[in-house]
């Protein structure tokens, strides 16, 4: 029976990461490791201080642990601590809110955790059910109800079970899946990831700035076959990622040259 193990960045008690168990509990043994409270937009970022971890459990019986820790440190937890042994497959999220483009990429605690498994050769699948806008205090979040996120589990259920059973390609590291709000399950599309930026998202309050509100409407319009473009005309968006990072050695020697000539560097 094939370990899964299941992360998120909205804190253990998020419907997001109840719906997510549900399904894949039909495809093995499920161990729920996550931050005990939100960690949103931390990207993958490590904690220097004391992590604690506590053991609790979800009505239908997965073994779950909070820690205190951020999502990457819930998956080094996990597979070093709690398994001592690497999982078949990690699945994060549901997450509440967008995970698009290439500052998501980065920011997200969701992605953070999916690529911190990618990093460890685990393949992992990242959902998002991406409500069109989230605000300071996050009442949207406490309206979602399970059968909101009925076609983002089981588009997860769906992808994790043909990833158990075929591998996942060489050319991919993790599978990042956008779900826009009231999707339809035919309406979907591969996509590529956006390398738009943020547009304007800070508002100034008193004597500086702050993050007071998350909406589709802070996003560039995308180009077409990115995962921005397709959410914002109504498309699941499904995109596969490689933690590649190109090496342009030769683009370099015009500098070597001037730090060694220089003397900053021997020939």
């Amino acid at each position: 029976m094939p370990t899964i193990l299941v992360i998120n960045d909205d804190g253990i008690n998020s419907i997001g990461l109840r719906a997510l168990t549900k399904q894949l509990a039909k495809l093995g043994e499920v161990i729920v490791v996550a931050p005990g409270s939100e960690k949103s937009g931390i990207g993958k970022a490590l904690s220097i201080g004391h992590v604690q971890i506590k053991e609790t459990s979800f009505d239908d019986g997965t073994k779950s642990y909070a820690t205190s820790g951020t999502p990457a440190d819930s998956f080094l937890i996990a597979v070093n601590k709690i398994l001592k042994r690497m999982p078949d497959l990690v699945v994060t999220g549901i997450n509440l809110g967008p995970n698009m483009g290439i500052d998501d990429f980065f920011t997200s605690g969701t992605l953070g955790a999916a690529m911190e498994a990618a990093i460890h050769h685990v393949p992992a699948i990242a959902v998002s059910y991406c409500m069109p806008i989230i605000t300071e205090r996050m009442p949207e979040k406490e309206k979602i109800k399970v059968e909101d996120l009925e076609l983002a589990a089981n588009l997860a259920y769906k992808t994790a079970k043909h990833v158990l059973e075929r591998g996942m390609s060489r050319d991919m590291d993790l599978i990042s899946i956008n779900v826009p709000e009231k999707a339809v399950g035919s309406r979907g599309k591969l996509t590529s990831l956006s390398y738009d930026g943020y547009g304007d998202i800070h508002t100034e309050r008193g004597e500086g700035y702050k993050i007071i509100s998350w909406a589709l409407s802070h996003y560039p319009n995308g180009e077409r076959g990115t995962d921005i473009h397709a959410i914002k005309n109504g498309y699941i968006s499904i995109t596969p990622i490689k933690l590649e990072f190109p090496h342009k050695i030769g683009a370099m020697k015009d500098l070597l040259d001037s730090l060694s000539e220089k003397g900053q560097l021997g020939n």
